[in-house]
């Protein structure tokens, strides 16, 4: 009995063995990367002191799982880092980030280092390519610290777990690669900036000049006019430039109007002037603002979502990466802008009612209502208290009116139209139809109060339904008619993002809109 005893005892304290209390496993060593004996080169082992000068947690960690030994022995991955930080401008980055001047100096004397400082040059490649990495995959800045009306999910790289498979798995180049975003819009970015960087020193002047100007007019500024549009390849090169605005001239202008957006009617107008005045410097500050904010949006964009360039006035329906729908959208003003987001859609509602945001409440219809009574009425507002009750006009009381409840009932006059799109959202934003869709046709769209306006959303929303049965054109037509609100969920998921950007490129052709927020130049000087 006594030798059983002792032989369950001994069990038990085996058992509890094998549990490590979780205040010594902060204490165990970090797990080891695998890695394959270097063919030439030395391991040489850190001084940890040496980290300090870095104040890294994350260069601290990595070195760690090695032990506390250097890495870069071999020359094709010393290689590649130093491809990448040399070529780091094709990212829109700065080179001079990543002390490549330094690195090269150490690379050139490789075979005559001294010991001390290949640990030098070893700690300062690891340090430069973590933060290399960190760079490419979600930005140099982080948006919430610029603006508070973006609201995308956060991007945390591990940087070393990257690391640690690049190491284990012997694709240092693919593993940096897949890093970088791989949208469509952002490889044509790259493509972008390669484009205008072919273009020499931009000396031309300012162009000025009132009004408008239409074709066959004569004008002194159209001297200036075709030289910029000779630079910038729209017109073709002329022994002589006179004042006429001519046949080759206007063509020349329609390219440059559709290349940035414009109504390319011709006309010269101030809109055409302000992107005619465009240097070439401004456009490339434009063009890396825009690599910059492509690296905060999410790298997985969904198997089907939606996709709206608020400054483009465009959104396009995307399934397993082919665009399936394309539709004009009216965009919030400067001052009550669209709030830039990544969500998911949740259902659609027909012949919605609208309660009126606090912020048209205050600037519209409640100073609208004190100048005329019968302005809720005409359209079609009923008033609520707090408790539910109904307001009438003579019992409206402009000390309280921001304490009630505004709800425009359900039609054609109705300010959402006849459908909405939901998804969660801080903002309480949607896409929606509008009783104004004679606003479409304008090529300026930014002027909601933040949500966006769909053109054509019936149809977009029977094909998001994907329901030929209950939600085809006829049956949604049938449940317009009825005047009754309804809800419907989509049955899959669909991701909804509304971004921002200004600059790509089409078929070797630098494309720009309107930077309707201003937050290009403001972005580059925060890169500086």
């Amino acid at each position: 009995m006594r030798i059983l005893f002792l032989s369950i005892v001994g069990l038990l304290f085996m058992g509890c063995k094998k549990e490590i209390p979780v205040k010594d496993f902060a204490q165990q060593k970090p797990k080891t990367i695998v890695r394959k004996m270097p063919k030439t080169g030395k391991i040489l082992s850190i001084d940890t002191t040496l980290y300090g000068k870095f104040e890294s947690p994350v260069l601290v960690d990595f070195y760690a799982k090695f032990n506390n030994e250097t890495v870069w022995q071999s020359e094709d991955d010393r290689k590649i880092i130093l491809n990448e930080f040399s070529n780091a401008e094709n990212e829109g980055l700065n080179p001079d980030d990543y002390r490549i001047k330094k690195l090269l100096t150490f690379e050139k004397r490789f075979q005559e280092l001294s010991d001390k400082e290949l640990i030098d040059y070893d700690l300062l490649l690891t340090y430069n390519l973590q933060k290399y990495i960190w760079h490419i995959s979600q930005g140099k800045i982080n948006p919430k610290s610029l603006y508070s009306d973006w609201d995308l999910p956060e991007k945390n790289t591990d940087v070393n777990q990257i690391l640690a498979h690049a190491f284990e798995k012997d694709v240092l180049q693919t593993t940096i690669d897949s890093c970088k975003p791989q949208h469509i819009v952002y490889k044509k970015l790259k493509n972008a900036l390669q484009i205008i960087n072919t273009f020499p020193k931009d000396t031309l002047k300012k162009i000025v000049f009132d009004g408008k100007i239409i074709p066959n007019d004569t004008s002194k500024a159209l001297i200036n006019i075709k030289k910029r549009l000779i630079y910038w390849k729209d017109l073709e090169p002329q022994d002589s430039l006179t004042r006429i605005y001519d046949t080759k001239t206007i063509n020349a202008i329609k390219r440059f109007q559709e290349r940035h957006g414009l109504a390319d009617d011709g006309v010269i107008g101030q809109g055409t002037l302000k992107a005619l005045n465009y240097t070439k410097q401004d456009r490339k500050h434009q063009i890396i603002a825009n690599l910059e904010r492509w690296k905060w949006f999410p790298k997985n964009l969904g198997d089907e979502y939606i996709i709206v360039n608020i400054p483009e006035y465009k959104l396009r329906l995307v399934e397993n990466n082919d665009t399936i729908r394309k539709h004009k959208v009216i965009v919030g003003t400067s001052k009550r802008k669209t709030p830039i987001l990544t969500s998911k859609l949740s259902y659609t509602v027909f012949n919605p009612t609208w309660t009126v945001p606090p912020t048209i409440l205050k600037e519209d219809v409640i100073p609208a209502t004190k100048k005329n009574w019968n302005y809720l009425e005409s359209k079609n507002i009923t008033v609520y208290d707090n408790s539910g009750n109904k307001i009438s006009s003579s019992q409206w009381n402009a000390a309280k009116a921001m304490s009630y409840r505004y709800v425009q009932s359900p039609g054609s006059y109705n300010s959402l139209g006849m459908v909405k799109i939901m998804f969660p959202n801080r903002f309480s934003v949607y896409l929606h139809d509008t009783n104004h869709r004679d606003y479409f046709v304008k090529s300026n769209r930014s002027l909601s109060s933040g949500c966006v306006r769909v053109d054509e959303p019936l149809e977009l929303t029977a094909t998001l339904l994907n329901d030929s049965i209950n939600y085809n054109q006829e049956k949604i037509g049938e449940i317009l008619k009825t005047g009754e609100t309804k809800n419907v969920k989509f049955n899959k998921e669909i991701l909804l993002h509304q971004w921002y950007w200004t600059a790509w490129s089409r078929d070797n052709l630098l494309i720009f809109r309107d930077d309707i927020y201003n937050l290009d130049q403001e972005l580059y000087n925060k890169l500086k």
